[in-house]
C-alpha cells in the first residue's frame, strides 16, 4: 500500500474542514447512535462512519453514512444534480468521500401528524419490518432517557430505538458497503471510540482514535487500534446536538 498515515488524516482533515465529517453535536441533528467500520484491499481502504438520529427540519430519522475513502464505489449519480456541471463540481470538491442516506423506519403514519417532533399517541413503528409498539414512559428511563414532557418526543423514541434495537437502527453489511469496493475486506468495526470535536475546531489529526485507524489501515493489522477513552459516541455525551 502507497499510502501513509499523514495521506489519510490529510483526507479526513480536509473533510472536517469542508463539513464532511460527522459532527456528532449537529445542532440539526438528534444523536442517538453510532458505527464505524474500517476496510482494506491490498492497495485501498474506507472508513464508513453511520449516524442515527433526527433532524426535525427532514422530519424523519435517518442513517447518514458517511464513506471516506481512496477509492469510491457506485458514486451518486448525475441525476441527483441540477446539472452535469454541479455534478462535476461536486466529483472534483469530493474525492475521497461520499454521503448517503437509509431510513429504517418504513411506515410514516407513526408521529404526530400535526407535529413530526411528537410520536403518535398509541402509535406504534415498523423498523426493518418488525413492528415496535409504542413503550410507556417507564421504559425510557432502562436507556438513561429522561422524558422532556410527558409525551415522548421523536427523538426520545429514536433514542430508545438505539438502545432497544441498536443493530436494526443502524446499516446492514451491504447498506454500509454501499461506497466502498467489493474486494475491500472489514478490517475494524467499532460501536464506541473517542471522537474528536469538530464543532469546536478538533480535527481528525488531532485524535488518537484517527491516527490509530490510519495506523490499522497503512499495516493492515486491527491490533494497532487501542480503545482511546474516554469513549464520547454516545448520544448523551454531546448534549447540544439537535437544539438548534
Amino acid at each position: 500500500m502507497d499510502w501513509t498515515i499523514n495521506n489519510i488524516l490529510e483526507i479526513l482533515d480536509s473533510c472536517a474542514e469542508d463539513f464532511t465529517f460527522p459532527v456528532l453535536d449537529n445542532g440539526y441533528v438528534y444523536l442517538a447512535a453510532t458505527k464505524l467500520s474500517v476496510y482494506r484491499s491490498e492497495n485501498d481502504w474506507a472508513i464508513v462512519i453511520e449516524v442515527f438520529g433526527f433532524s426535525p427540519r427532514s422530519g424523519n430519522p435517518d442513517i447518514q453514512i458517511y464513506t471516506f475513502s481512496s477509492k469510491l464505489h457506485d458514486r451518486n449519480p448525475s441525476s441527483n444534480y441540477v446539472s452535469e456541471e454541479a455534478y462535476e463540481n461536486y466529483l472534483r470538491n469530493n474525492p475521497y468521500n461520499e454521503s448517503r442516506f437509509i431510513f429504517p423506519i418504513e411506515n410514516n403514519d407513526w408521529q404526530d401528524a400535526d407535529d413530526s417532533e411528537y410520536i403518535k399517541e398509541g402509535g406504534n413503528c415498523i423498523l426493518r419490518g418488525n413492528d415496535i409498539l409504542f413503550p410507556e414512559s417507564s421504559e425510557y428511563i432502562k436507556f438513561s432517557i429522561e422524558l422532556e414532557e410527558e409525551r415522548p418526543l421523536t427523538f426520545e423514541f429514536c433514542r430508545y430505538l438505539a438502545g432497544k434495537h441498536r443493530d436494526m437502527v443502524l446499516c446492514t453489511e451491504v447498506e454500509r458497503r454501499i461506497s466502498v469496493p467489493p474486494e475491500m475486506e472489514l478490517l475494524l468495526q467499532l460501536d464506541e471510540w473517542n471522537h474528536p470535536d469538530i464543532s469546536d475546531g478538533e480535527l481528525p489529526s488531532a485524535s488518537i482514535t484517527f491516527k490509530q485507524i490510519s495506523e490499522v489501515i497503512v499495516t493492515g493489522s486491527s491490533d494497532a487500534y487501542i480503545n482511546a477513552k474516554p469513549l464520547n459516541t454516545h448520544w448523551a455525551n454531546w448534549p447540544e446536538a439537535g437544539t438548534l
